[in-house]
């Protein structure tokens, strides 16, 4: 028996570790899993309904490090998690994503020497200011297994010079929405709506940035409904911005009631990344609230519209997604995603002994 130790610390990562800590636990592959939450994401509508309502184990270890800086948050988990690594001895660290518990997961381990799994590796935005492009260009680099969600994923890492232990398994995010889109909490209410989402540090910490998207959202011609982050509505209660009374605000949901809410809306509107893969598996056009996407398979096929912290392009945006048609097909792969991560673990760790 192996054992696998995994970090998470924000909601995309406990979704997808929900879907591979499911599989082991249904699967007799020989790997025991040890599950270490960062506490990055720690209050009840960000972190512990995702573990309730989707039966996700307790964590192991709960390091509780919360709210911070980007050098001093990641420099806590990094501490706490060398010393649980080294309490635990896990034969492989398995990280998640781009966050700043993705990169303290992987450097705590490499440093450690021990053998780091990336999931979601590959991706890239070009866009360096953003910290998570920091984050998951140097978690790649330390990582010995990478896992990617397409094939362009394994191009870029090879433009890099890593070609080693590359696979391209799909996305674990279309396995989880296979999953659970039938437990899907639907909303109750009545006549199409437009939902919205804006979390990323370089639209809300940028006042005009923010700005330019909430006019943009007023500019639509359904209601919008915005779940508003609590870093977001802190940075629009700082800034004395007004959100246009066409914008519904409610708190954060849950997956499973977000997957409600974007199944019953006519199109998304979002600066998230796995929010775009979810509107597109679910069939829902999707504007993208950013200059670029990492997810380029998206816009390549017309599935999303890169818009922008912009009010005018976000304007523009409505006549495409009014008209836009989702036909079916994913181009991040069939929902066996974490069968293919568990068994290249399996192997590489046979391999090694």
């Amino acid at each position: 028996m192996k054992t696998i130790m995994t970090v998470v610390g924000a909601r995309p990562q406990f979704v997808k570790a929900a879907v591979l800590s499911r599989f082991l636990a249904d699967h007799d592959c020989g790997l025991r899993e040890i599950l270490v939450h960062t506490g990055q994401h720690y209050d009840q509508s960000m972190s512990q309904s995702f573990f309730d309502e989707l039966s996700i184990p307790q964590p192991d270890v709960n390091l509780g490090i919360q709210s911070g800086g980007h050098g001093a948050m990641t420099g806590r988990m990094l501490e706490q998690l060398e010393a649980v690594m080294q309490d635990k001895q896990p034969d492989m660290v398995v990280v998640y994503g781009d966050t700043n518990s993705t990169l303290a997961g992987a450097l705590a381990a490499a440093k450690l020497h021990v053998p780091v799994a990336h999931v979601e590796a590959g991706l890239r935005s070009f866009n360096r200011a953003m910290p998570e492009e920091i984050n998951r260009v140097l978690t790649d680099h330390v990582s010995d297994l990478l896992f990617c969600s397409s094939d362009q994923g394994v191009r870029w890492l090879a433009d890099e010079g890593v070609r080693e232990g590359v696979y391209g398994v799909g996305d674990i995010m279309i396995d989880a929405i296979a999953f659970y889109q039938g437990q899907a909490r639907m909303p109750e209410r009545d006549g199409d709506f437009a939902l919205a989402t804006i979390h990323r540090a370089e639209n809300v910490d940028d006042t005009e940035k923010l700005a330019a998207i909430l006019a943009g959202l007023g500019a639509c011609p359904l209601p919008v409904i915005l779940p508003l982050h609590p870093r977001t509505r802190k940075a629009v209660e700082s800034a004395g911005l007004v959100i246009p009374d066409t914008v519904e605000v409610i708190e954060p949901l849950s997956y499973l009631s977000m997957l409600g809410y974007v199944k019953r809306s006519a199109f998304v509107l979002t600066d998230s990344g796995g929010l775009q893969k979810e509107a597109c598996f679910l069939k829902k056009p999707c504007v993208i609230l950013r200059n670029e996407t990492e997810w380029v398979e998206l816009t390549a096929q017309d599935m999303a519209y890169l818009a922008g912290p912009d009010r005018d392009k976000i304007a523009d945006s409505y006549a495409w997604a009014s008209a836009k048609t989702i036909e079916d097909g994913s181009p991040y792969g069939d929902g066996h995603s974490a069968e293919r991560i568990t068994g290249h673990i399996r192997t590489w760790l046979d391999q090694k002994g």
